[in-house]
């Protein structure tokens, strides 16, 4: 992959174009050239600011680097498109030094589609470069296809590295053109083996997004309505009170008994006098009375009253609330877009006057912040007028699940959940089957499926050595856009805090799963098999039940792990026995469409007494043989065919062994615990007056 070097010559209005490979990029970056025309820069910067200003007289020997396209020239000597290279430029900046540009490299590298991460030219940015493709691997040619795909990639990569980075993404009107200054870091972050973004080609530019919209200062809220505002509800409530006005001036209008025609002229004078245009009151008054009415007199009459009157919409009908809240819905609909977030439980807001992407947390300074605007454009809001707004049905409820699994098309019939399975090698022949049965349970939780009745509570456990990538193969199955919701940080000491990870996270890995202690995972199977959890939120003042999204997988080193003497099939075992190939492009959409598709279409997502069987047999050599089992079996055995052996009770069977062994104890919950291991083993028992006995065979 090649990108470009543009070096300008401004005396002489000229610029020269060189190309050069990814690689011999970085290094170079690497190292100061003799000028040290970065160094210079980076020395001028520290003694000016924002007020100062400042020009560094050696700018132009710094080339810019654009790393999206590859440019050549035509015969001409104007520049042309060669290829485009799908890499999207993203900024940090507005840091303070190294160690926060460090940290921000650090925190890039964590997405495997990060191609390149390092220092700017300043000093106090960070340069990241992601990588993007289409499902087949390739790459838009055409411009105007090169245009909409980039828009839609630098949206999606802001989307998914701004929640990952301490400092806020500089944002910017996305172009496939973009340059900057070339730089110097030494420790620079690179991997030529990135695995790009998947992305289908869109057809329009995205459409929510506005990049410039101009700001009205028009007081009259009918005057400033912007399209895409819904207008009917203002004009109904205006018209509402016009109404009420003018039948107040009418004592005692009864309807189908009095004259219609007075009580339209008040109806008139009092929409002229509250702004409204002639043909809405005309429709807002066949709507109201349109048996009482004649169209073409109703349209003759207000049409000589809008001509004889002056002064339109100088005397509003509605009270000073009204006014004000009719004001304040238009301000925030105009300035803002807010949603609930009710995964998260938060609420999120982003401006609409300039590229926002990525939605932020309502916090105290941000309400503070909207409250202040509101004054600055003349409403009189109180804090407490912008907080019942804010907390009122006025923002739409959303669901980032429901959001991504709803959109994600209609499924091309290729089978991608297995061979996502298909990435981890292993000898177990029923991993794949098993797998795509835990993915669609996954996905059908997330729906909110059978979530009061029944969990997914069986867990995929990758056992192998490490540098094999099995937290890294959880961490891809989630879509880009809904990695938010992984962790591997649960901690079995806080109940509390892991019953809530059950509603804020969609996919918890237990990461080194044989260091759960056999106390913890008593617990670890009640949040397994536990449907939804009853939890008092914080600052909430009663119990509420909280829907449950999350599905559990585990990785370990070890493979003695499972420790439930009643058996393992809430575990779906399988030794990995090479690194896991985590390099790859996968076509997330069609992935969870797949998975869509399977459960639209009624597909069995749970697993059956047939699949649990085969988790117990397959999970045999990943149980945990405790040492009174291994005592068990150095002294007893099972029958042989016809053999006649000895009836004793687990007590009695605990008593011989205590002969041998003096750590062996003889408490009740010993007793009970071993009786578990018996059973485990299917010895032959039968029920007496004095309790169960098993019939075994002293070696």
């Amino acid at each position: 992959m090649k990108i470009t070097f543009i070096k300008e010559n401004r005396d002489a209005g000229t610029e020269s174009i060189s190309t050069c490979d990814t690689g011999t990029f970085i290094a170079k970056i690497k190292s100061e050239t003799k000028a040290q025309h970065v160094s210079g820069l980076r020395t001028m910067l520290k003694y000016t600011n924002g007020d100062n200003g400042g020009n560094y007289e050696h700018i132009d020997k710094l080339p810019r680097v654009c790393p999206g396209m590859e440019y050549g020239r035509t015969g001409e000597g104007e520049r042309r498109v060669k290829r485009y290279n799908g890499i999207v430029l993203l900024e940090a900046g507005g840091l303070s030094g190294p160690s926060e540009a460090e940290l921000v490299k650090e925190q890039a590298a964590l997405l495997p589609q990060t191609y390149a991460a390092f220092t700017g030219s300043s000093g106090r940015s960070v340069k990241i470069w992601a990588l993007f493709a289409l499902p087949d691997g390739g790459l838009p040619r055409q411009e105007e296809e090169i245009s909409l795909f980039h828009a839609h990639a630098y949206r999606m990569a802001v989307q998914c590295y701004q929640p990952l980075l301490p400092f806020p993404v500089t944002l910017k009107e996305p172009s496939p053109a973009d340059t900057f200054r070339m730089t110097l870091d030494e420790t620079p972050y690179f991997a030529p083996d990135a695995v790009p973004f998947c992305l289908e080609q869109p057809v329009t530019m995205p459409g929510e997004q506005t990049f410039s919209q101009h700001r009205l200062a028009e007081k009259n809220p009918l005057k400033r309505l912007q399209p895409g505002f819904e207008s009917s509800h203002t004009f109904t409530l205006l018209f509402e009170a016009a109404l009420n006005r003018a039948l107040d001036e009418v004592e005692n209008w009864r309807r189908d008994r009095d004259d219609f025609h007075p009580l339209l002229i008040l109806i008139g004078e009092q929409c002229f006098k509250s702004g409204i245009p002639e043909e809405e009151a005309v429709r807002q008054v066949m709507m109201h009375y349109h048996r009482q009415a004649d169209e073409q007199t109703v349209r003759t009459t207000l049409h000589n009253l809008y001509r004889e009157y002056r002064g339109f919409g100088k005397k509003p009908v509605l009270t000073p609330e009204q006014h004000t809240a009719l004001q304040l819905d238009e301000f925030m609909e105009r300035r803002y877009e807010f949603r609930y977030n009710q995964l998260m439980g938060d609420l999120e807001y982003r401006r609409r006057d300039s590229i926002h992407f990525y939605f932020h947390v309502m916090d105290q300074r941000a309400r503070n912040s909207v409250a202040i605007d509101a004054l600055q454009e003349g409403l009189r809001v109180w804090d407490r007028d912008v907080n019942r707004y804010l907390t009122s049905n006025r923002v739409p409820l959303y669901n980032p699940v429901e959001e991504y699994l709803c959109n994600v098309g209609r499924w091309d019939g290729k089978d991608r959940i297995r061979a996502l399975a298909g990435l981890v090698p292993c000898n177990n022949t029923h991993w794949r089957e098993l797998f795509y049965r835990w993915f669609l349970n996954m996905v059908a939780h997330w729906r909110g499926l059978g979530n009061k009745i029944h969990a997914n509570s069986t867990s995929p456990l990758l056992i192998g050595a490490q540098g094999y990538r099995k937290s890294t193969f959880c961490r891809i199955i989630l879509p880009p856009e809904l990695r938010f919701g992984y962790t591997d940080s649960l901690d079995f000491g806080s109940k509390r805090d892991a019953e809530m990870y059950l509603g804020r996270f969609l996919l918890v890995n237990i990461d080194e799963f044989d260091q759960v202690s056999i106390h913890q995972q008593g617990f670890l199977k009640h949040l397994l098999q536990k449907p939804v959890a009853n939890l008092r939120k914080p600052y909430g003042s009663s119990i509420q039940e909280m829907r449950r999204y999350a599905s559990f997988i585990g990785t370990s080193n070890h493979k003695d792990l499972l420790t439930d003497s009643s058996g393992s099939r809430r575990f779906v075992c399988v030794e990995v026995t090479a690194p896991i190939d985590t390099n790859v492009t996968i076509n997330y959409r069609q992935l969870y469409a797949q998975a869509m598709q399977a459960i639209r279409s009624g597909e069995r997502y749970w697993f059956d007494d047939t699949d649990e069987a085969i988790l117990k047999e397959t999970n045999r050599e990943f149980e945990q043989i405790s040492p009174i089992e291994q005592l068990f079996h150095s002294y007893f055995r099972l029958p042989e065919e016809e053999e006649k052996g000895e009836w004793m009770s687990p007590v009695q069977i605990l008593e011989y062994l205590h002969t041998k062994s003096s750590d062996i104890k003889l408490t009740d919950g010993y007793a009970k615990h071993f009786g578990r291991v018996l059973k485990k083993n299917h010895l032959q028992s039968k029920h007496t007056n004095k309790g169960v006995i098993y019939q075994i065979v002293k070696t």
